[in-house]
């Protein structure tokens, strides 16, 4: 059973991987039993009723009929899970906890479907693809609830990562580390850190995960043939998050709009919004297969492009025509600490915002591959006309137009540029072949899943 203390530590630190408020009993009592499923199938929680989502005791009053609906209610969860419930007087008001414990027998099942614990929310799944994903990271456990025994808490803790943490998390100084560390569950019975705490904790967390890092490269050109700058970003996933943003700073083209007069800040523009990339690299930490020891997030910048890329494609639970509608993390313990800190939006809408943000700054689109890695290509701004202009002297004007079609859209198909402008398939096959020779075009992948790459040379 909780003191009172801590529940007002959880109640303080706010909802979470571990925690989920509830104001009254729902009409539902399955809704509470869901969370409770949710809780059994990651590292455990509690849900605490007669508290609103600001983080107020409200107080609620559960007599004995509703509190044998709630203890009926679990009793159908299957396999039979053993969770405490109580009512405790805080600040003068009843509020019931629920204690889950992180079951030993996963999966629970509750009216035939699985329910998981995803940062703040739970997820219901039902396609066989979503099962046979969590069955999969069940045989193995979820790499950040795993504990890592070759760390000493006391030694290898980084107490300005914790602060910093704390305050990105809006943590209540007088709450101590040991107490947060614990109301976020970061620890496991027999006292080791789990990896994900490891990973966001820890002084050299490479020490123990080598690849658990971002490799930053820049090449001269379009293509890979020359490297101008190599670095590895180190430390914690917040610090490799920092490093990682302020190396893109360094490397692309940064304006700066006077937001007023004296000495008030000046607005940087990136040529490719910054809030792009921040959405990208911490979908990367949050999300890559940490599994995979060969493998590094990179991100690797070109004359006309960026593209990070992470180990492991998108989660098999999520079919293709859903990508970018919902998320399912591989670390849901790392994505529940980066949502806290406010990094991460509502679960599934990243891909959606970077769109938006790409196309209101007039940039293609980002370009996704989910297959082994996941790789995000964003196309750098290019005075494509200015370029052409150079062009005009030296190729026929159906061949400018074959490359203005693609520029706009690198995945038109051959019927679609014969429609466009007017041209038999035989013409436009030479008119291609033409520009392949001269360098200018290249195919990526076949007629199926590929697309045009033009190759920006100089007349």
């Amino acid at each position: 059973m909780l003191s009172v203390k801590e529940i007002q530590s959880i109640i303080s630190s706010g909802e979470g991987y571990n925690a989920e408020f509830k104001v009254s009993l729902p009409s539902k009592v399955k809704d509470i039993t869901e969370e409770v499923c949710a809780f059994a199938n990651a590292s455990g929680g509690v849900v605490l009723i007669g508290v609103d989502d600001n983080n107020l005791i409200q107080g609620v009053t559960i007599d004995n009929a509703k509190r044998s609906a709630i203890q009926n209610s679990i009793n159908e969860i299957s396999p039979s899970l053993q969770c405490e419930t109580y009512s405790i007087e805080i600040e003068g008001k009843q509020i019931t906890a629920i204690e889950v414990p992180s079951g030993a027998n996963k999966p629970y099942v509750l009216s035939g479907a699985i329910y998981v614990r995803q940062g703040p929310n739970s997820q219901k799944l039902t396609t066989v693809e979503e099962m046979r994903d969590f069955f999969q990271q069940a045989d193995r456990i979820y790499f950040d609830e795993a504990p890592c025994t070759e760390v000493n808490i006391v030694t290898d803790l980084d107490k300005n990562n914790i602060a910093v943490f704390r305050t990105e998390a809006g943590l209540n100084n007088t709450i101590s580390d040991e107490q947060i560390f614990q109301n976020l569950r970061l620890t496991t019975k027999e006292g080791y850190l789990k990896n994900g705490g490891v990973l966001f904790f820890a002084k050299e967390p490479e020490h123990f995960f080598e690849k658990a890092v971002i490799r930053c490269i820049a090449f001269d050109g379009t293509d890979k043939r020359y490297i101008i700058d190599d670095k590895i970003m180190t430390g914690a996933l917040y610090q490799q998050f920092l490093k990682s943003m302020y190396w893109l700073h360094s490397k692309l083209d940064i304006r700066y709009e006077i937001e007023g007069e004296g000495s008030k800040p000046r607005k940087e523009l990136w040529e490719i919004p910054e809030t792009v990339f921040k959405e990208a690299i911490i979908n990367s930490l949050a999300h890559r297969d940490y599994y995979d020891k060969g493998g590094r997030i990179t991100i690797e910048l070109f004359d006309d492009r960026v593209e990070i890329s992470n180990p492991g494609g998108l989660v098999s639970a999520i079919p293709r025509n859903e990508f970018g509608k919902r998320s399912l993390s591989r670390n849901p313990l790392i994505f529940g600490l980066f949502e806290r800190m406010r990094m991460v939006e509502q679960i599934g809408s990243g891909i959606s915002r970077m769109r938006d943000l790409m196309l209101e700054e007039g940039l293609t689109p980002p370009e996704f591959n989910i297959d082994g890695m996941f790789t995000v290509t964003f196309r750098r701004p290019f005075d494509f006309d200015k370029w052409v202009d150079k062009w005009v002297e030296k190729l026929s004007e159906n061949r400018i137009e074959i490359l203005k079609a693609i520029h706009y859209n690198s995945k038109i198909s051959k019927k679609k540029l014969e429609s466009n402008i007017g041209l038999s398939g035989t013409a436009i096959d030479n008119n291609i072949a033409a520009l392949k020779e001269l360098g200018l075009l290249e195919r990526e992948g076949g007629a199926k899943g590929g697309e045009w790459m033009i190759k920006f040379k100089l007349p």
